[in-house]
């Protein structure tokens, strides 16, 4: 049986891998990018296309891991300085898009649909949020990340990734009484609880990652820096998926706090692979 669980896994790894082989250069070939060519393959080989894929919910953690060390990436190219620069544009460009989307939408569901404002509230702020793995994916490939325009769209996602504690809280409040008596954790914990998860995660950027790094660099062994960088990135991401946040934001602020460490090209390298693969 376990040899039988074994090769079903490999069989589905395989499928994955020759869908994406065949669709992406062929997409990129014709000019709609990769990101298109990835949604054709999964389309065509999961269960409403040839079911060569039944359980798509079993590879989805894998594809947020290449998110988060995509993010993390980005964040190694923003210096703190640079994204202070940016602070107007995130929450002032960030807020505006989802307060004038949030209220538009909202009031779609409640005059077009009938729906009670909470409902369509919640339903709303679904939908202005944004899919940072589409796009960030689309702004690499079309060369946009640090021209302007991506900076703006860079600043929208790191607001919304923000938001995630917020909007939690809000629909746990609109919530029918029952259904929000069932969430035993405040308003004040959650945000508590955050803020400690975020403070935990700066505080060993400042003052541990780099003198691990050189430390496990005078040790000379190659294949342990990558596990060290891999060991950044998911216990980043792990710790603000504790804390209630974003894993993609936590992998960024780790990649923000190393955006001057002499370890930084370095650390670029032993992650490209691992989140182009993922």
């Amino acid at each position: 049986m376990a040899a039988e669980a074994y090769a079903r896994q490999l069989i589905g790894v395989v499928t994955l891998l020759g869908a994406a082989v065949v669709a992406v250069p062929l997409f990129k070939r014709i000019g709609l990018g990769s990101v298109l060519g990835y949604l054709a393959a999964g389309l065509a080989i999961g269960p409403f296309g040839l079911a060569l894929v039944s359980d798509p919910q079993s590879i989805l953690h894998l594809a947020e891991l290449g998110v988060v060390m995509f993010l993390f990436i980005i964040g190694l190219e923003m210096k703190p300085s640079h994204l202070w620069s940016l602070r107007k544009q995130i929450f002032g460009l960030g807020s505006l898009q989802v307060v004038v989307c949030g209220i538009l939408l909202t009031l779609v569901g409640v005059v077009g649909y009938n729906a009670p404002w909470p409902v369509a509230f919640v339903a709303a702020m679904g939908f202005v949020l944004t899919s940072t793995a589409i796009v960030m994916q689309v702004l690499a490939e079309r060369g946009d990340v640090n021209a302007p325009r991506g900076q703006r769209m860079v600043s929208i996602l790191l607001l919304e990734d923000m938001l995630i504690v917020p909007l939690l809280a809000l629909v746990a409040f609109l919530a029918p009484a029952d259904a929000a008596h069932a969430a035993a954790d405040p308003l004040w914990q959650r945000l508590g609880v955050a803020a400690l998860a975020l403070g935990a995660l700066v505080g060993a950027g400042l003052w541990l990652l780099n003198p691990l790094f050189r430390i496990l660099a005078k040790a000379g062994a190659r294949e342990v820096m990558t596990a060290a960088a891999l060991l950044v990135v998911l216990g980043a991401a792990l710790l603000m998926e504790l804390g209630g946040l974003s894993m993609a934001m936590g992998a960024f602020v780790a990649g923000v706090l190393l955006s001057e460490s002499s370890f930084r090209h370095q650390l670029e390298a032993d992650i490209e692979p691992f989140r182009g693969l993922l």
